[in-house]
């Protein structure tokens, strides 16, 4: 694909609750393709034309982006993205703030401690989440979710009044004989879905 190596790629965000994208627009000054999404994005998934804009740079090319935030939803999404266009050889420029481009090394520099803040924010995550369970552990509110449901039991009964020995039906389910009774008696954590 001759003459494509680079060229200057916007990617334009508006939210639904403002879909005017001409302040972007104007922004981004000339470029030689724009993408233009006007969705909520919480989830980059979701955001058709920022796969596609994805899918289309090339070795050389440059994505340029009003802000952060049009671009990526959290510092994680943000690094991923830009460790995507990194392996492309594509470089990225944020009109609003080039101390965050990634072909500087003071952007270089930038996105190196917004990773290691990611990393420390996914690491205290993770930290709460353990605290939070031993002490319900401790408490004895802990539950862990049932482990067969309700298409799960209903198939065991079927199978247990077809004459299978519950001991197998149990294996085939991948559950212990104890959790099987419970679930086919509605006891322990099986108690609420009874009758249901």
């Amino acid at each position: 694909m001759t003459g494509h190596k680079g060229q200057v790629v916007g990617y334009v965000r508006v939210s639904a609750a403002d879909q005017n994208e001409a302040r972007q627009v104007e922004a981004l000054g000339p470029v030689d393709k724009l993408f233009s999404e006007k969705v909520s994005g919480k989830n980059a998934h979701d955001r058709v034309q920022l796969q596609e804009m994805l899918a289309y740079v090339r070795d050389g090319d440059k994505v340029r982006v009003k802000s952060l935030d049009r671009l990526a939803r959290s510092t994680t999404d943000l690094l991923a993205l830009i460790e995507r266009l990194k392996g492309k050889g594509v470089a990225l420029e944020f009109v609003d703030n080039p101390a965050i481009n990634s072909d500087t090394p003071q952007g270089k520099f930038m996105l190196t401690v917004l990773a290691a803040i990611a990393q420390l924010e996914r690491k205290t995550i993770r930290e709460r989440q353990a605290e939070g369970i031993a002490i319900a552990k401790r408490d004895g509110k802990y539950e862990k979710a049932p482990k067969l449901g309700l298409d799960k039991i209903a198939e065991a009964r079927e199978r247990i009044d077809a004459g299978v020995p519950k001991a197998l039906v149990a294996r085939d389910l991948g559950v212990s004989r104890q959790t099987l009774y419970a679930a086919l008696n509605g006891s322990g954590r099986y108690a609420a879905m009874a009758g249901i």
